[in-house]
């Protein structure tokens, strides 16, 4: 029997692979390009990519591709095969350090929001070294970066290799007025919690919304939902149970570290949650997690949902992006120390969070903006659209009375100056979880919770690390020109609470009340919707910011900005045409068979006796055939809505029109037609239910 050890990383091209198939002088150069980024000579490659073909072939594979993130949301990949023509007719198996370093794919395919032509097509892949090969199927993967001819970023990889080392520059500088000169390099960490739910697969076939929008766009409440909280940590069918066990099989082949499994809030919703790891691997890990999920899913007869709010009514499906910052020594940055020397800088990277949460909320929004998470956000199971951060009662008594120059009544009552003890001994979580929060504090992290379940880590991981970056480097210019380090450092801190408390709050962010407190008195943005949040991205403070980081260009942003309102566009109208579609098609045709029948029950009750009382038939018929005109007439005006929205040539203007015409046009038809469903035999309904579906699967 094989056990977990062995199966673990079988299908990856790990430093452990390396280690035995390199000579120490070629594992030796490949590791300092892997840690410091060092250029990988051809010779090198050449070595590299000959022991990664046998390798490869050993473990059944016949081709090769560059796998890579463009900016569709998925993963892209074009396979070729390792055979080469001999002389004598045969073919030998080759795979070249060229071909391992780059790709040529075809980039005029891909979303690119007019940084390439139609008619412009070259675009080139290289090899992410830090990202381990691995097979998947009958194919050796190559994580790689995405660019234009021109060198465009025409993924989501190369900026988040860009904020990493961003944020690692930056970082480097605050260590060093530290004294922690023996740090060479600090790593964003993330263990992203996957939320997903589970649905039969024979059901999912007879429902067109499913099928091509991945959500349920019509469904009428089933007699019980979630409301008894019986699902959350409950025990796991058989069904469910062999998924998950094939799932973890599947993903500790390539090394993934997953680790938790478990029932969610909702009737039919699971959630897996790996180990944290390097934010670009972590990434990567993630997107294959997401495409196995659904493969595995397939062989169980079951469908994975993975759209953030497949069902209304119940909870929608996020993705807690938990993200840390780590020494090459082993030292978390966000864990709090013991001594004074390590609590003034875990202060100052406490408060650089705070600094960079506040002055950036727009692009901390933008950066989980879709047209799925729109629908979760703010939806008493989600955080609200509003950032804010959760950093406890102790912690921010801490701060306060940092700010207030008073003694802080902890372990220790001290007078709050950071080159005194001042930091009570921490536990690793010193504070309760506050799940309403978008942006939490959780003992030696922090846990992103406003990501939506199908969107890629990477956007909001980019954000994270560069804000923090810019907050970093403003500390470091201010305390590199401080003649006195230690009291510029507390006036830093101090100054800093001062400027940004308002992001912080430690309550209830599903209240309303906090949602008018956050926007009339403390200021804060509230972006609700996709087309609010996008334009964050080309602000001229944003832009300039993430341009001097380097992490992106100013044409890359502004062509991000179009992408991203383009996919909404696209995927609003593409619900829209399936709500009119199946309205008419479908709800339509079974809602009047069904009148049709009471019309010739009450009709054949009265022709044997016309004293028999057909009270409920004429009840029942008058109250649908109300429905089934204003069906017709909200279908008609979604459809007259959707030819004005292909008129307006701006990606601005159609995002607006959508917003405020075609979504509550949406609402509107689905309102009478789930009311519609209430009433209708369930032998006349012509796609399964709500109940059919959460419950189906046993």
């Amino acid at each position: 029997m094989t056990t977990v050890p062995e199966i673990f990383g079988s299908m990856v091209f790990d430093s452990r692979v390396m280690k035995a198939r390199l000579s120490a002088d070629v594992y030796h150069s490949l590791k300092q390009t892997i840690q410091k980024g060092t250029k990988l000579d051809l010779s090198v490659a050449n070595v590299v990519a000959a022991a990664m073909k046998d390798w490869a072939i050993e473990n059944g594979a016949t081709h090769f591709t560059h796998w890579f993130q463009p900016l569709t949301g998925i993963t892209a990949e074009k396979h070729d095969s390792f055979i080469t023509p001999a002389p004598d007719g045969r073919v030998i198996m080759e795979f070249s350090g060229k071909e391992l370093l780059k790709g040529e794919p075809d980039a005029s395919s891909f979303p690119s929001g007019g940084l390439r032509a139609t008619f412009e097509a070259r675009g080139y892949t290289a090899w992410d070294p830090t990202s381990y090969a691995f097979i998947k199927g009958k194919t050796l993967c190559i994580p790689t970066a995405f660019c234009s001819y021109g060198g465009e970023a025409l993924d989501k990889k190369t900026p988040l290799l860009r904020s990493m080392e961003a944020l690692n520059k930056q970082a480097l500088r605050i260590l060093k007025l530290f004294g922690n000169d023996d740090v060479k390099h600090v790593c964003a960490s993330v263990g992203p919690e996957q939320e997903y739910f589970l649905v039969d697969k024979s059901m999912y076939d007879k429902r067109k919304d499913l099928l091509y929008t991945g959500r349920t766009l019509f469904g009428a409440k089933p007699p019980k939902g979630q409301e008894l909280d019986d699902h959350y940590f409950g025990t796991i069918n058989p069904r469910v149970t062999a998924f998950m066990e094939d799932l973890n099989i599947e993903l500790w082949k390539l090394g993934i570290f997953a680790k938790t499994e478990h029932n969610e809030v909702a009737p039919a919703q699971h959630e897996l949650a790996p180990i944290y790891t390097t934010t670009n691997i972590a990434t990567d890990q993630n997107q294959l997690t997401m495409e196995i999920m659904q493969k595995v899913a397939a062989k169980h007869n079951l469908v994975c949902l993975l759209h953030e709010k497949p069902f209304a009514g119940v909870n929608g499906s996020g993705k807690h992006n938990n993200w840390s910052l780590s020494t090459d020594t082993g030292v978390n940055l966000f864990a709090p120390g013991d001594t004074p020397y390590e609590n003034a800088q875990f202060l100052l990277f406490l408060v650089a969070v705070l600094q960079a949460a506040d002055d950036y909320q727009g692009l901390l929004r933008a950066s989980v903006a879709t047209a799925g998470n729109d629908h979760r956000l703010g939806a008493s199971e989600a955080p609200p659209a509003v950032i804010s951060i959760f950093l406890g009662d102790e912690l921010t008594d801490i701060l306060n009375s940092i700010e207030n120059e008073t003694p802080y009544n902890g372990i220790e009552k001290q007078k709050m100056k950071l080159n005194v003890d001042v930091l009570p001994r921490f536990t690793k979580d010193n504070t309760d979880r506050n799940r309403t929060s978008p942006l939490a504090f959780t003992g030696n992290k922090f846990e992103f919770r406003m990501l939506g379940s199908s969107d890629s880590i990477a956007c909001t991981n980019i954000m994270l690390n560069t804000t923090l970056a810019e907050s970093l480097r403003l500390f470091a210019d201010e305390l590199e020109a401080a003649p006195d380090f230690n009291t510029a450092l507390h006036d830093l801190i101090k100054k800093t609470i001062t400027a940004h408390k308002r992001i912080i709050f430690n309550g209830n962010g599903y209240d309303d009340a906090w949602i008018k407190e956050a926007t009339e008195e403390r200021g804060l943005l509230n972006l609700r919707t996709t087309p609010d949040a996008i334009p964050m991205l080309i602000q001229k403070e944003n832009m300039d910011m993430l341009t001097a980081h380097k992490v992106y260009t100013e044409s890359e942003l502004l062509a991000r900005h179009d992408i991203l309102l383009e996919n909404y566009c696209k995927v609003v109208r593409i619900e829209a045409l399936t709500m009119v579609d199946m309205a008419n098609k479908e709800i339509l045709p079974a809602v009047e068979s069904y009148v049709s029948a009471l019309v010739s029950t009450a009709a054949a009750k009265r022709s044997f006796d016309t004293d028999i009382p057909c009270n409920y038939e004429q009840k029942l018929i008058k109250r649908l055939a109300t429905l089934v005109d204003t069906i017709d007439a909200r279908s008609t005006l979604l459809e007259s809505a959707t030819v004005k929205l292909d008129m307006i040539n701006s990606i601005t203007d159609k995002s607006l029109f959508i917003r405020d015409e075609i979504i509550p046009k949406m609402c509107e038809l689905r309102v009478v037609s789930d009311e519609a469903e209430t009433i209708t035999a369930a032998s006349y309904w012509p796609f399964p239910t709500y109940g059919d579906l959460l419950f189906g699967v046993k």
